[in-house]
């Protein structure tokens, strides 16, 4: 079970308050009294994604709104498949519509870009995971979206990881000392390193991080700092493949034998789901 974010009713509340501000002013031109029915169907082959998003748009537009779901959330759907049924105030449906549908296709569209992705590491130990590279203000939906297509998160901000790259290295001093002040000053918190060439490679391995992140390393050089992790004994520190990553070359970076593979792709580089609903007045 994946967990739904906190922030769900926050993030909608954020979005209603974006496009109806003063109020639905086309919306008005329909009598309050007025129902009617609708159906979202999708255009496109998608994994469902956003509906406790879609719900809670809903909720708060009018909670005389009833929608029924006809696919399950992380369901990989085919083209011209009825997503759901919506039923209630013609005012409520068309209120929410866009910002409902915004929600399912952009998430959809994030969590079938990580299916379609993970599915090329079949057959690897690695795991795909997604980074900072997100919408603003959208971080924990997308982030959600990612776990739903079958991706793992990577730090969700800068509170919960450590991640030393070369401004934080050129400020402490070296590898060493920054994973040293790293351990003595947040000790329950995992520490992540980034490094660029075998020189640093060797020493981010003597201080011992617990992950260490291969940025631009081509094949050759992936396996052969596996061969060097497994020659030093320290099989525990996990090793993450970044940058220069592609859907050509995902699988092979994978059967190098790294543990990760981060692609800010998963989040930024995507296109929205094609959706369709139609309001019908009862």
């Amino acid at each position: 079970m994946i967990k739904i974010p906190t922030t769900v009713g926050a993030d909608v509340r954020r979005a209603l308050d974006e496009d109806i501000r003063s109020g639905d002013v086309t919306a008005d031109l329909i009598p309050e009294s007025t129902q009617g029915h609708a159906s979202l169907i999708t255009r496109d082959a998608m994994v469902m994604a956003g509906i406790p998003y879609a719900d809670e748009v809903f909720t708060q537009v009018d909670a005389k709104v009833r929608i029924d779901w006809h696919v399950k959330e992380g369901e990989l759907i085919d083209a011209n498949t009825k997503l759901a049924t919506l039923k209630g105030p013609a005012r409520a449906l068309l209120t929410g519509e866009r910002t409902a549908l915004n929600f399912i296709q952009l998430l959809s569209a994030v969590a079938t870009r990580t299916h379609n992705l993970a599915t090329l590491l079949h057959g690897t130990d690695a795991k795909l995971f997604d980074t900072r590279k997100t919408i603003p203000g959208l971080r924990d939906a997308q982030k959600y979206a990612v776990k739903v297509g079958g991706g793992e998160n990577h730090r969700i901000g800068l509170f919960d990881q450590i991640l030393i790259k070369e401004n934080h290295i050129a400020a402490a001093g070296s590898i060493t000392q920054a994973i040293q002040v790293a351990r003595q000053m947040h000790p329950t918190i995992k520490v992540q390193v980034e490094v660029e060439n075998f020189t640093e490679l060797t020493e981010a391995l003597a201080a011992q991080p617990d992950i260490i992140m291969l940025d631009n390393f081509d094949i050759e050089a992936l396996r052969q700092a596996i061969q060097q992790r497994s020659d030093s004994g320290l099989t525990q520190i996990e090793f993450e493949a970044s940058g220069g990553i592609t859907e050509q070359n995902l699988a092979e970076i994978g059967a190098t034998g790294v543990d990760r593979i981060s692609l800010g792709t998963l989040t930024k580089d995507i296109r929205a789901i094609d959706l369709s609903m139609r309001v019908e007045l009862s």
